[in-house]
């Protein structure tokens, strides 16, 4: 009887422990990460007897989880991988949206800018249009300084937001260290801890949404994370922290470090994976937004300028500038921050805009006034470009300071401030130089069917005293070719005659068949509704001003390169949209199979509870037949 008592009692505590893991079970069936457990029986050893060996019960060896590593793997890598994509997304459509808006980007403020320019150029003597040019020249300058400014404070909005992920994430490393301590020592009474296990999965499953990770187990249930190539964020129960800290080679962005003791390490470079690898990406994106803007915004200014410099306003004055200078003594200082520590400085002119790259470069100097250029797209060290003085690099000189030595570093940004610091100085509409300097008439007694074109020069600043005090000059055709002002001049093949005067150059078109003695005097110009200028203003819509590299001889106009922006952050933004859309399919799919073999069914929990029920039942019947022989005995022997 003794025998079939221990039996029904075993029994009984089987299902009640099984009942137990049933009711864990659907208890935490909405608990995050939590894998059902099930209770593991086995036959007690049995008894010998001379009828043979007879049974003496069950036990409960062990509470396992239904638990498969590799689809828990696949959860989290898909989980970093979707987290990454989303940052990366939610970021670049921000972007896309502030560029290629018709409220918000540059394009439609360019549009309608070298629209009231076209409408000054059919009247230019009106100042109502010259006044409106002048009005939308400000509209364009402030939507540059729009756009800078939003993405500058969006860049200052990375850095907190690493921040605070770079919190988040110290945060569930020092978690799942403290796990892996617990773990350890339950591990050591010779079962698993199943809860204490499941938490730690599901801290690092939430750590993999803010960065990758690599998880290595080992032979005490511990598991080791490494961040980036293999930093080491949590070995055994101890855990590192990121932190971040002002950039060393941009202190306008931070850096990412990994600290561990005393030690610290910068690991920007490394990361990937989780929403720390999408802030990350994006940034690369937006550097190359304030650079591609801001070169906009210098070459409009510079071009404009220039120009405007080789006409005559409404006074017969030489042109000024339409848009503050481009090389400031501010500006100049802002394109260049130091790296480490050194008490000298850098400042860094624009001398050709057309020749200007998106690009950042890194200046390291060899001696006291010797130093390389790294082009930082590329990793190249550049030459100046020959010919050049002060020494150019894509477009830009550098100017040191007697405090310069060797081993002194700097970051040079030639074109991220430039969509900020753009601004109209030109006040009076009269100012604007849309009128030619000279002019060419031919004389009225011409017998020939000739005619001479002025073709305006680029790239120089006029002396309106100096041109006007030299003219006029007369061109006339003789029997055997040209003269100026009675010295022979040369006609090129396609029939243009260079002209230097006053210090202005400037060539005649000639066309027709000018008879001997025929005269073209060349005056100074004094019309007010001269446009020849302003036209030449006009061609630098379409003119190939910006690009110009050893690469691209050709260049680009204004509107191809804001257009090359808004295509390739467009491209972007429909990529990561796809990415998104297929990251998180994978990541659903990844979840579904994980839960199919780990997650609670109710259903299935449900006919447990049944089936363990009756097992409970039939454990105390035995019980109770054991109990009912055994007082039948002690009756018969009364």
């Amino acid at each position: 009887m003794a025998d079939l008592f221990n039996i029904g009692l075993s029994g009984l505590k089987a299902s009640q422990t099984n009942l137990s893991v049933t009711g864990q079970n659907i208890s935490n069936i909405n608990t995050p990460g939590y894998t059902r457990q099930t209770a593991l029986q086995a036959a007690r050893d049995p008894s010998f007897t001379g009828a043979g060996y007879i049974g003496n019960g069950t036990n409960i060896v062990d509470v396992q989880r239904i638990h498969n590593q590799f689809l828990t793997n696949q959860v989290r890598t898909s989980t970093s991988m979707n987290a990454e994509v989303n940052a990366f997304q939610s970021q670049i459509e921000e972007l896309n949206g502030l560029l290629a808006g018709s409220a918000t980007g540059i394009n439609p403020a360019m549009q309608s800018y070298f629209g009231a320019l076209q409408t000054a150029i059919e009247d230019p003597a009106s100042l109502p249009a010259r006044q409106l040019f002048l009005a939308e020249a400000e509209g364009l300058a402030g939507k540059f300084n729009t756009v800078g400014e939003r993405l500058t404070v969006q860049n200052e909005f990375l850095g907190q937001q690493m921040g605070t992920v770079t919190d988040q994430v110290s945060r569930l490393a020092s978690n799942i260290a403290s796990y892996n301590e617990s773990i350890a020592k339950a591990a050591a009474q010779g079962a698993q801890p199943n809860d204490l296990l499941d938490a730690r999965d599901e801290a690092i499953r939430q750590l993999s949404e803010y960065v990758g990770v690599t998880v290595v187990p080992q032979d005490d249930n511990t598991v080791n994370l490494f961040v980036g190539t293999g930093q080491p964020l949590v070995v055994g129960n101890n855990a590192s922290s990121l932190t971040i800290e002002p950039g060393r080679t941009d202190p306008n962005r931070v850096e990412i470090h990994l600290k561990s003791g005393n030690s610290s390490q910068n690991i920007t470079g490394l990361i990937s994976g989780g929403e720390l690898g999408g802030i990350l990406r994006y940034r690369g994106e937006l550097d190359n937004a304030l650079n591609s803007v801001g070169r906009l915004a210098l070459s409009m200014a510079s071009e404009f300028n220039q120009q405007l410099a080789q006409g005559l306003d409404l006074n017969g004055e030489a042109g000024s500038k339409l848009f503050v200078d481009i090389n400031t003594t501010q500006q100049m200082e802002e394109r260049s921050v130091a790296i480490g520590e050194t008490e000298s400085s850098l400042s860094v002119s624009i001398d050709d805009t057309s020749e200007l790259s998106t690009s950042d470069y890194e200046v390291l100097f060899t001696s006291s006034t010797d130093f390389t250029v790294r082009r930082v797209s590329d990793g190249k060290i550049i030459e100046p470009a020959e010919g050049t003085s002060p020494p150019q690099y894509d477009g830009f000189s550098i100017g040191t300071s007697a405090a310069n030595a060797e081993g002194d570093r700097f970051l040079v940004m030639p074109t991220r401030s430039g969509a900020g610091a753009i601004n109209v100085q030109m006040k009076s509409p009269q100012e604007l130089a849309f009128a030619a300097p000279v002019s060419v008439q031919k004389d009225l007694n011409n017998r020939g069917t000739g005619s001479a074109e002025l073709l305006l020069a680029t790239g120089q600043t006029l002396d309106a005293d100096a041109l006007k005090g030299d003219l006029p000059l007369t061109l006339e055709r003789t029997e055997t070719g040209y003269t100026l002002d009675g010295v022979a001049a040369t006609v090129s093949d396609t029939g243009e005659v260079a002209v230097a005067v006053g210090g202005y150059s400037f060539a005649l078109k000639l066309s027709g068949q000018p008879a001997p003695g025929d005269k073209f005097e060349i005056s100074f110009n004094t019309g007010t509704s001269d446009n020849r200028n302003a036209l030449q203003l006009s061609n630098l819509q379409t003119d190939a001003v910006m690009g110009k590299s050893e690469a691209n001889k050709k260049g680009f106009s204004f509107a191809d390169g804001y257009g090359t922006l808004i295509q390739h952050v467009g491209t972007q933004t429909a990529q990561a949209r796809s990415e998104s859309e297929a990251s998180g399919a994978v990541l659903k799919q990844a979840t579904n199979n994980r839960d199919s073999v780990s997650a609670v069914n109710l259903d299935e929990e449900a006919a447990n509870l049944m089936k363990f029920e009756q097992y409970y039942n039939a454990s105390a019947q035995v019980i109770q037949i054991a109990r009912s022989i055994f007082d039948t005995l002690i009756s018969s022997i009364r």
